[in-house]
C-alpha cells in the first residue's frame, strides 16, 4: 500500500462551534480541484492557530471531511463545499475520516522523542551508581 506504507481509516463525528474567524479550517478538493488523485473529496488542507478546530484539537490537516451537518461532500465543486461551510451555522457537526499511520518495524523500536520510550539517562544513572559502589567497595576491602 502507498509505497510500503500501510494506513488504518478511522471515522470521527465532531462537533465545533463557530468563532470569531469561523471554524477555525481551511478546505482543498471537490471535483473541479481533486486535491488526491482519483478522489473528489474535500480535505482539510491548514488548521488556523486558535481557531474553533484547533481549540477542540481533534481535527487534523489531511482529514477527509465526509458530511456537514448531515449532507454529504460527494461530488460537490470546491466552492459548492466553501458555500456549505460558510453557511452551516453556529454550531457544525462535522463526520471526518482520519488516516492513521501504521508503524511498522521492530516492536521495541521507538522514534525519538517518543514518550513511551525509556529516557537514556533512565538506564545510564543507576548503572553508573552501581559501578561507583562496586569501585569503592573494591578500593575498601582489596586487603
Amino acid at each position: 500500500m502507498n509505497g510500503g506504507v500501510d494506513y488504518l481509516v478511522a471515522e470521527e463525528e465532531i462537533n465545533l462551534t463557530r468563532g470569531p474567524s469561523g471554524l477555525g479550517f481551511n478546505i482543498v478538493g471537490g471535483t473541479d480541484q481533486q486535491y488526491v488523485s482519483n478522489d473528489s473529496g474535500i480535505y482539510v488542507s491548514r488548521i488556523k492557530e486558535n481557531g474553533a478546530a484547533a481549540l477542540d484539537g481533534r481535527l487534523q490537516e489531511g482529514d477527509k471531511i465526509l458530511s456537514v451537518n448531515g449532507q454529504d461532500l460527494k461530488n460537490l465543486l470546491h466552492q459548492d463545499a466553501v458555500d456549505l461551510f460558510r453557511n452551516a451555522g453556529y454550531a457544525v457537526s462535522l463526520r471526518v475520516q482520519h488516516r492513521l499511520q501504521v508503524q511498522n518495524g521492530p516492536i521495541g523500536h521507538r522514534g525519538e522523542g517518543d514518550p513511551s520510550g525509556i529516557p537514556i539517562f533512565m538506564v545510564l544513572v543507576p548503572v553508573f551508581a552501581l559501578t561507583m559502589v562496586a569501585a569503592w567497595a573494591f578500593m575498601r576491602y582489596r586487603q
